[in-house]
């Protein structure tokens, strides 16, 4: 990862934009706004071989350190 990606994670989420349309209830996570609206400027969700929802991740998913 480089050090553009590690200042990025480091942020407040009060100093991001919402993605607009994405909704998230993970409140671990760094994107996470505390209003269940996520800040990630784009998303990865996967894997590829999906068949149903059950299969999928967010793969953008970051746990914030505490």
């Amino acid at each position: 990862m480089n050090t553009t990606n590690l200042s990025t994670e480091h942020e407040t989420t009060t100093s991001k934009k919402k993605t607009k349309g994405i909704v998230c209830d993970v409140r671990n996570c760094i994107h996470h706004d505390g209003q269940n609206h996520c800040t990630a400027e784009q998303i990865s969700i996967g894997p590829s071989y999906a068949t149903s929802c059950t299969d999928t991740v967010c793969a953008t998913f970051r746990q914030k350190m505490l």
